[in-house]
């Protein structure tokens, strides 16, 4: 297959708004782009943008020869288990906590990685009250 402009802006890209508390205007971004971002006063203004981002972004890296990602595909077969090295201290103060709270330690790295991703993309409020709905 010819991976050329028309494949690559066809693909079905991630796209992350966030609300610009500052100006009260929306930024995106295209995830698997790095530097392909944009601004807005308003998120049908954004939409637009982000499009022109998108094309220029793709546009500029063939003609550079540069290796453009593809979206992830949440269809691929990739395990849902991975294997983590830890020192043993910090695998103790992981044990530690979750047996504080009540749950594996299997069930607590998965909570604290959920919080982790989360708080790239929630405000901050928001993952206040995702803890407070775990925790109970």
């Amino acid at each position: 297959m010819n991976k050329d402009f028309d494949y690559y802006i066809s693909l079905p890209y991630a796209i992350s708004v966030i609300p610009d508390s500052h100006s009260g205007g929306y930024v995106a971004k295209v995830n698997e782009l790095p530097g392909c971002i944009t601004q807005a006063d308003s998120l049908h203004e954004l939409m637009d943008m982000i499009e022109d981002s998108k094309r220029c972004w793709i546009d500029g890296a063939l003609q550079d020869g540069i290796e453009i990602p593809e979206p992830f595909d949440p269809d691929d077969s990739e395990p849902s288990k991975f294997l983590l090295r830890l020192p043993k201290s910090l695998r103790r103060e992981l044990a530690a906590r979750a047996k504080t709270e009540g749950v594996s330690l299997n069930q607590y790295m998965l909570y604290q990685l959920s919080r982790a991703v989360g708080a790239a993309v929630l405000p901050t409020h928001a993952n206040d009250e995702m803890a407070a709905t775990v925790n109970g």
